[in-house]
């Protein structure tokens, strides 16, 4: 049986992140892990990042500023490659992790923008 929601975010996710990453994702899918990775697909992407209401430029600055903000920086990294595949130029993400450290804190901030530098500089940007 199709799941359109699933499916959805399927294709939401790949465009975002990217068919490395996804596929690397799911091939490292264990029976434990499977059901989160589902959730994920089905709920994130399928059901928020596919929503008309946000652009996804604005998605990713968005998450930009939420992940710098909580300090979820296993996470930056990927979404800073999402956000560049999004439209967004490093000068963008700077300005995001700027307006970070006026409401979450200079130390989130730092280490939002040395994790970006990392990622730019792979990317060559």
């Amino acid at each position: 049986m199709s799941d359109p929601v699933y499916e959805a975010g399927m294709a939401v996710r790949r465009e975002v992140l990217g068919d490395q990453h996804v596929d690397r994702a799911l091939e490292r899918s264990t029976e434990f892990t499977a059901p989160f990775q589902e959730f994920i697909t089905r709920y994130a992407w399928g059901s928020v990042w596919a929503r008309e209401g946000l652009d996804r430029r604005t998605r990713s600055c968005v998450t930009l500023a939420l992940l710098a903000a909580l300090g979820r920086e296993n996470e930056i990294g990927m979404h800073v490659r999402a956000a560049l595949r999004n439209g967004l130029e490093p000068a963008e993400i700077a300005e995001v992790f700027l307006q970070t450290a006026v409401y979450a804190g200079v130390p989130a901030a730092n280490s939002a923008f040395a994790l970006a530098q990392q990622v730019l500089e792979e990317e060559g940007r």
